[in-house]
């Protein structure tokens, strides 16, 4: 029965480090989208101006 139990805690552990790391991918991908967006938008503006 231990050995059960070690291996359902191993394997929690490695799907909760998946999730983890999609989670910290998502977060890093949504900042890079903010900043090419902002990018883009002050590229529009100083068009605009001209």
């Amino acid at each position: 029965m231990t050995r059960f139990a070690v291996a359902i805690a191993l394997t929690s552990m490695l799907a909760l480090s998946s999730c983890a790391n999609t989670a910290n991918g998502l977060a890093r991908d949504g900042r890079q989208m903010g900043n090419a967006l902002d990018d883009s938008t002050h590229r529009v503006l100083k068009a605009g101006q001209n």
